[in-house]
């Protein structure tokens, strides 16, 4: 029977459905950061930076503590369908060891029974490999926003005419560190965080 591969899968699908996953939300960042060096830098008139993306997703405070709620969360949802296929591995075991015992007509009729059980195990494995899927989409695609948002903000306040992207996936070959405004940048995102997490934590506790 195939469901002694389900359980692994399952083991594996919490670190799969991590919507954190860097390499796609680099792409998202980046794609969505174009804008350049700093007033060392100054080309004519302009005033450009540059922003290591990769750093800002190891680094950022939210991107953790997302990340990490929703590895409890897809923990949570995957315990019903991990109990229920190794209570089906045990009655597959027991069914094995009784086959022959019980006769051809046992075994046929039982055998067909936890195979129908099988199937119905894989759909729901599936189903809830793909809601995990879609809810850390959701949740990455709102931070990358959120983080656009406020270098954009940032530029503004700054004067800066472009900040660009690097990291992964580069959109800068070669720069002075000079431009690197990356640490101001996460310095002032994990403040706005830890300020916006103490709020909502002293509302919590008021309820």
């Amino acid at each position: 029977m195939q469901l002694d591969n389900l359980l692994l899968l399952l083991q594996k699908f919490k670190n799969y459905l991590h919507p954190m996953k860097k390499a796609i939300l680099i792409v998202g960042l980046v794609a969505s950061l174009i804008a350049c060096n700093k007033n060392e830098g100054k080309s004519g008139s302009l005033k450009t930076a540059y922003i290591d993306t990769a750093e800002i997703l190891e680094k950022y405070e939210k991107f953790k503590a997302e990340d990490e709620k929703f590895k409890v969360k897809s923990e949570e949802m995957g315990r019903p369908l991990e109990a229920k296929v190794k209570a089906f591995q045990m009655e597959a075991q027991s069914f094995q060891q009784n086959a022959q015992v019980r006769g051809p007509q046992w075994a046929q009729q039982k055998g067909a029974e936890l195979s129908q059980r099988e199937q119905q195990l894989g759909v729901e494995q599936n189903a809830l490999l793909q809601q995990l899927q879609e809810e850390g989409s959701v949740l990455r695609d709102s931070i990358i926003k959120e983080v656009r948002v406020f270098i954009k903000d940032y530029g503004k306040k700054k004067g800066y005419d472009y900040i660009y992207g690097t990291g992964d996936a580069a959109t800068i070959l070669y720069s002075k560190e000079t431009y690197n405004i990356t640490g101001e940048v996460l310095k002032e995102l994990n403040e706005k965080f830890k300020a916006s997490d103490k709020k909502e934590t002293k509302a919590t506790e008021k309820k």
